[in-house]
């Protein structure tokens, strides 16, 4: 519990049951830093399989959910590679590779079947309130594109992940499918569609608060307005952290067994911190994100789907823009983007010293590796903060012809920070655009790193967290309870057909899709 300063009491011991206060340093058994999808996620998941140990989170805001978590901080996408392009690349032979389609997919039904799980238990008490249906569509234009985009759904739906996707190229159609994109336009260009009815929009900020409460109702601490200013490692492998209450200043101390650092852009300065190891070498890039959006009833009436292109020429995957509905607080609006924005800082509510922070000596050769091989990101910003309000508004006009510059605002998302990754032989860096967990050897500390898909995978990615960091618990008491909450655990879905029909059909009964 908390008392009135929002100070925890000291603890010993690592049940709940068996608590003893001292005056100096408050114990507990597991820590997460940041109160996101991830931590939200990974506190669930030790609550439901480690009912008796004692978690504290720590954010560093007054809210649950507040950064890249936030609903108007991110897309909304629940990715499942069902319409982004830049997970089905094309060989040089002219093939489709759904390698990694197949792999992002994969990730999301476990996602699936887990919060269908946690609905069935209890867990998620509102599914409309973060999870509803919405068509995913990937949108191209031109005839050499119409081809490549037919054979990316001849190549996807031999794989029973991807089974429904239908391929459109006709202007009926089309129009009415997607009215409002169809308006105005000139149909001698080409133009296709893959089309796939099991997409969702998803409110990652109403998903974590509900995890967060589960847990808050079942004996979890939460701290917020606390932010860990320093972490050390003892000599009995344990971490105490130094945390600083950001309303009051004062400072108190928290011993754990085990920290998890899911503090989005803020992971790296903490990992840092941190001195392990496996942090050495890495740096990060922030990229900020805008959006066009409007809530007009006439417009969101005639879109109802979450449709994405191909990035611009020289842009990095991210970039691809999508016109999407998004339902937020039971309203529909309807979101185009991202457009490119750029600040120093690692968070949205962040400073600008840290870019500039996070630049250390182990990581330096990394990061000017980067710099000097990235020059097509850099003019790709450049051209992005140059945008203008009407520009922005030609570039939907792309996707909705008969877009209205009225009808729409701009709001300005959540900070991105992109890995950039030491390369093997010491020299240089890469920039990598997925997520990246690291992980101490001794399983005592982990945090992840990155963005796309981040959010959407994040039960996967917090099940890597608990196999690498708790292995012999994991093995042995824990696979039982976690194969009852997620039935496919261990398995591919993609080559048991007969499974994935019926964790499908369990899930969206559950989850009413």
């Amino acid at each position: 519990m908390v008392d009135d300063s929002g100070r925890l009491p000291g603890i010993l011991g690592r049940s709940r049951d068996n608590l003893a206060i001292v005056t100096s340093v408050a114990k507990t058994d597991v820590v997460l830093i940041g109160a996101g999808i991830m931590s939200s996620t990974l506190g669930a998941l030790l609550r439901l399989v480690e009912p008796d140990w004692s978690i504290t989170m720590i954010e560093r805001l007054d809210g649950a959910a507040a950064e890249s978590s936030d609903p108007w901080n991110n897309a909304g996408t629940g990715h499942s590679a069902l319409c982004e392009l830049n997970y089905t690349p094309e060989n040089a032979d002219g093939s489709i590779d759904i390698a990694k389609a197949v792999n992002v997919n994969e990730q999301f039904q476990v996602s699936r079947q887990f919060w269908a799980h946690a609905v069935e238990n209890g867990v998620l008490t509102d599914v409309r309130s973060f999870l509803n249906p919405v068509p995913h569509v990937s949108f191209v234009h031109g005839a050499d594109r119409v081809d490549y985009l037919r054979r990316r759904r001849d190549a996807l739906v031999a794989n029973p992940l991807f089974a429904g996707m239908e391929f459109i190229d006709g202007a009926d159609e089309f129009a009415r499918r997607l009215p409002f994109m169809a308006a105005g336009r000139d149909f001698s260009d080409p133009v296709a569609l893959n089309w796939t009815t099991d997409g969702t929009d998803i409110d990652f900020g109403s998903l974590s608060k509900q995890l967060i409460g589960y847990g808050v109702r079942n004996g979890t601490t939460a701290l917020f307005g606390n932010e860990v200013r320093d972490l050390s490692r003892e000599s009995d492998g344990t971490w105490t952290l130094k945390v600083r209450n950001r309303r009051t200043g004062e400072t108190q101390r928290i011993n754990a067994r085990f920290v998890f650092v899911g503090a989005g852009g803020d992971a790296l300065h903490l990992l840092q911190k941190s001195g392990i190891k496996e942090s050495k070498g890495y740096g990060g890039f922030p990229v900020g994100g805008q959006f066009l959006r409007t809530s007009n009833p006439a417009l969101t009436a005639q879109h109802v789907a979450k449709v994405y292109g191909f990035p611009p020429l020289g842009a990095p995957p991210m970039s691809a823009p999508h016109l999407d509905t998004r339902i937020i607080n039971g309203k529909s609006w309807l979101l185009f983007g991202p457009f490119a924005g750029w600040s120093p800082k690692f968070l949205k509510q962040g400073h600008i010293t840290d870019l500039p922070g996070s630049v250390k000596p182990d990581n330096l050769a990394s990061m000017i590796g980067v710099g000097l091989t990235q020059m097509s990101l850099v003019n790709y910003l450049l051209g992005q903060l140059t945008l203008s309000p009407g520009a922005r508004v030609d570039t939907l006009r792309e996707f909705a012809p008969s877009a209205v510059d009225s009808d729409w605002d701009l709001s300005v998302a959540g900070q991105r920070v992109q890995v950039i990754k030491p390369k093997e032989s010491g020299l240089g860096g890469t920039l990598e655009f997925g997520t990246t967990v690291l992980n101490a050897a001794d399983g005592s500390i982990a945090g992840p790193l990155g963005a796309s898909p981040g959010a959407s995978t994040a039960v996967p990615a917090m099940l890597d967290v608990l196999e690498r960091c708790f292995a012999d618990r994991y093995a042995t008491a824990w696979q039982p309870r976690l194969k009852e909450m997620i039935p496919s655990l261990g398995a591919k879905l993609s080559d048991e057909p007969g499974l994935f029909t019926e964790v499908w059909d369990w899930g969206t009964r559950v989850l009413g899709l």
